[in-house]
């Protein structure tokens, strides 16, 4: 990947160089801050160690990568130890957490390491890091999203209410709450919204018509992500969530300030407390949506299924179990094999753990 395509998938917004080619002097750096490199260099020739090729950062991480060539023509120690130098002199210039790079530029290869001290080896290097990530995944990574039972569950009854007050159904809230957990994921603006011409019509939308419309513009690009739905699958889906959810009357006739702050409270005291990146996460946004429904009546009874909860009664449905060996001809990222198998491990018998193993035979899967 070449360095332009590196800076655009990690997130050009930022991109922070401090020289003419794009570089990032440490020298120029550590200056700023009224130090000197020659105080942080070690050993032989570290005056070519001073410009690292590109750097990242916001207000509490900073990325840095280093680009070679090709990770076989070159001696793995010598550049292992140029990026640990690169990291020495980031440390001394801020106290932002790192994570620290080495990429290939004429072929796909990425090593990436992170963590408490950020020590470049062969023993800390993550292994199960080997694709360039967007800024947003590695904070994530570093800094990640607690999952806090106690602080959604003491949520949801709050929540309730204000939609009760603010007029809406009680058989559309949890379709509702969950589309704006969905857009609020993906960057929904929602504040400091004003009226706003619209590009087809011309005509003016009021703030709450705009936000409403920037919900429905991120599913259709959610959408859009998807390569297995077609154009008319795409629409249909589309058509459900408008007319059935964001365009019911309910929504349609809450006023700006009811929807900002139905969503600064979702946005606030619910998603930075769930990490549906792993499975505790997802059983939390299914307590979530099953308690959320308590407070409702029986007319939205909507049960909420995650990746776990489908492989697991998908596995029950055709009987696999801990001692099952199976073939799996379509297996995509062997999820419901391995999930099921570590989900008996964990919960039954932790010394079959070792057993556990898939095996890729002709592009087949066989766990």
């Amino acid at each position: 990947m070449n360095r332009f395509d590196i800076i655009q998938r990690i997130g050009s917004q930022y991109h922070i160089g401090n020289t003419e080619t794009g570089e990032f002097s440490y020298v120029k750096a550590l200056a700023s801050v009224d130090k000197d490199i020659k105080n942080y260099q070690k050993g032989d020739n570290q005056q070519n160690h001073q410009f690292l090729d590109i750097r990242f950062e916001n207000d509490r991480l900073a990325i840095l990568v280093e680009c070679k060539n090709k990770f076989s023509k070159w001696k793995k120690e010598k550049i292992q130890k140029q990026l640990q130098d690169y990291v020495r002199y980031e440390k001394a210039y801020s106290d932002k957490k790192i994570v620290a790079i080495l990429a290939e530029t004429d072929g796909d290869d990425v090593w990436v390491w992170y963590g408490q001290s950020v020590i470049i080896d062969d023993e800390h290097k993550k292994s199960d890091e080997s694709i360039i990530k967007t800024f947003e995944e590695y904070e994530n990574l570093c800094f990640g999203k607690v999952n806090d039972k106690i602080k959604v569950v003491d949520s949801i009854k709050i929540l309730n209410e204000k939609l009760h007050s603010d007029g809406v159904n009680e058989k559309l809230r949890s379709q509702f709450v969950g589309t704006c957990l969905l857009a609020l994921k993906n960057g929904l603006t929602y504040k400091n919204v004003s009226v706003t011409i619209d590009p087809n019509t011309g005509n003016s939308l009021s703030p709450e018509k705009v936000v409403i419309n920037n919900i429905k513009s991120i599913l259709s690009g959610l959408l859009s992500k998807s390569g297995d739905i077609t154009d008319l699958n795409k629409a249909g889906k589309l058509s459900v969530l408008n007319n059935k959810v964001l365009d019911d009357q309910d929504i349609a006739t809450l006023t700006y300030e009811e929807i900002k702050d139905i969503l600064e409270f979702i946005d606030s005291n619910i998603v930075p407390y769930i990490n549906d990146k792993n499975t505790a996460g997802q059983d939390l946004l299914n307590l979530f949506f099953t308690t959320f429904n308590k407070y409702v009546g029986k007319s939205d009874k909507n049960q909420a299924f995650t990746p776990d909860h489908i492989c697991d009664f998908m596995s029950k449905a055709v009987g696999v179990n801990k001692n099952s060996r199976v073939l799996d001809p379509c297996c995509g990222f062997r999820v419901i094999i391995m999930t099921e198998a570590n989900s008996s491990v964990k919960s039954k018998v932790l010394k079959l753990l070792p057993k556990l193993k898939t095996e890729e035979t002709d592009g087949l899967c066989v766990a």
